[in-house]
């Protein structure tokens, strides 16, 4: 099976999952506790004027022409309009998109040197005190939660040193670098999470590599440490990496309610949660589908790097 054979079975296989999202999404708002009109008009709202605005928002027909309305509009690119903020969703997400953007490239451009780097420092010196010293941190980071470390940090750098912004919140018509100032502090907490992930992965493929037949052929050669750890060492160790850094980019983009809550940061991730809160279905599962197509497009890009930067590896849907 070729390459290309290969990426087109994995995305039919990522269109049925995303289909089966939009169903577990769509469902999951149904559950939701309490009435979407009782939510939008107010608990002492009349009881007609509530039932005639669930007519109105076409709330009391079947479930299955509701979803089909619902995701058929979708892949044509409309997600409908918002019950709270009487908006396009589309604008809303986008917006909210764009701001998680913001912060999960600063996160990205942070973690994933400090994440390589550790992992092959641990690696070489592996067994020695240093590598233990960076696994306890990476593990301890993982397992804390976000909520956790950003309280923590906000105490540090914001109440105590002063030395950055506790919101994320710039002023109109900053620049570039006022912004990146202002998501440095929330970048944080997520730059500790995704570390222990990163590092351990890089450690185990950079431990593997260093015992490989070609880098004992390579340092029999005479050639330099530096040489052989960048030429051949990092070039394969590194593939494995890749897939949890796509994996990541999903997580940076759709993860973050805590983190934007905390800071208050209007991304996506609080636009999720408000509109759960306020039982606003088109958003939330606007919202949420449009996360997971993030997470597709991030395991396919994967995919493409991996038969990229070594067109011999076999994809597991090839065996």
């Amino acid at each position: 099976m070729t390459v290309g054979a290969i990426l087109a079975k994995r995305a039919l296989l990522s269109l049925i999952t995303l289909w089966l999202l939009s169903v577990m999404v769509f469902a999951g708002g149904q559950l939701l506790p309490g009435d979407v009109a009782r939510a939008i008009l107010g608990p002492l709202a009349d009881a007609r004027a509530v039932a005639n605005l669930d007519r109105q928002l076409g709330l009391d027909r079947p479930l299955l022409i509701q979803y089909w309305d619902w995701i058929s509009h979708f892949v044509l690119g409309d997600m409908g309009q918002s019950y709270v903020y009487r908006a396009s969703v589309s604008t809303l997400v986008l917006a909210a998109l764009g701001y998680s953007v913001k912060l999960g490239a600063v996160a990205f451009v942070l973690v994933v040197p400090l994440g390589v780097a550790g992992g092959v420092w641990a690696a070489v010196q592996a067994g020695r005190p240093i590598d233990r010293i960076i696994s306890v941190i990476g593990m301890s980071a993982t397992v804390v939660p976000e909520f956790v470390t950003g309280i923590i940090l906000i105490l540090i750098f914001g109440v105590w040193l002063k030395v950055l912004p506790i919101t994320a919140a710039w002023p109109p018509g900053a620049g570039p670098a006022v912004q990146i100032y202002h998501l440095l502090l929330p970048s944080l907490p997520l730059v500790l999470v995704l570390f222990g992930y990163l590092a351990r992965m890089t450690r185990a493929g950079t431990i593997e590599a260093l015992a490989a037949d070609y880098t004992r052929t390579a340092v029999l050669k005479g050639l330099k440490p530096h040489d052989v750890l960048w030429r051949h060492v990092l070039r394969n160790a590194l593939l494995p990496t890749i897939t949890v850094v796509a994996t990541q980019v999903g997580y940076l983009m759709g993860g973050l309610v805590v983190v934007e809550i905390l800071f208050r940061y209007p991304g996506i991730g609080s636009l999720i949660f408000a509109a759960a809160r306020d039982k606003d279905f088109p958003l939330l599962e606007g919202s949420v589908l449009m996360i997971g197509i993030i997470y597709t497009l991030s395991a396919l890009a994967a995919d493409v790097l991996h038969a990229l930067l070594n067109p011999r590896i076999r994809f597991s849907a090839a065996e």
